[in-house]
């Protein structure tokens, strides 16, 4: 019982910490990133940054973690496969609001 009261304090203050830097941060144009793993990246940035103010050497393991050539290679598939589901995605949003335009058209 008194290991869960830590684990939940520290899950608490990650979100915590989370949520007010994804909400301080500007969007613009140049920022915007096409796949889907901007929200695990910063997840996982969020998780690194936490544990480096807690223990370098432990972040340090992270990072090396990470860096290993299965995972960049799972990552580097992950990424090209998103970003093609991703145009998909807009070029089907982009017909159906074409085609629900022809729709109002036709019927006025």
């Amino acid at each position: 019982m008194l290991q869960l009261k830590p684990l939940s304090l520290a899950l608490i203050l990650l979100l915590a910490h989370m949520m007010t830097e994804t909400e301080a941060k500007a969007i613009s144009k140049r920022h915007v990133r096409r796949d889907w793993l901007i929200i695990p990246d910063t997840i996982a940035f969020n998780i690194y940054s936490l544990v480096n103010e807690v223990s370098p050497e432990a972040a340090e393991y992270l990072f090396k973690a990470v860096q290993t050539p299965v995972i960049l290679e799972i990552r580097n598939f992950l990424i090209k496969e998103t970003a093609k589901l991703s145009v998909m995605a807009e070029q089907l949003g982009d017909k159906l609001s074409g085609l629900w335009k022809e729709l109002k058209e036709s019927t006025q």
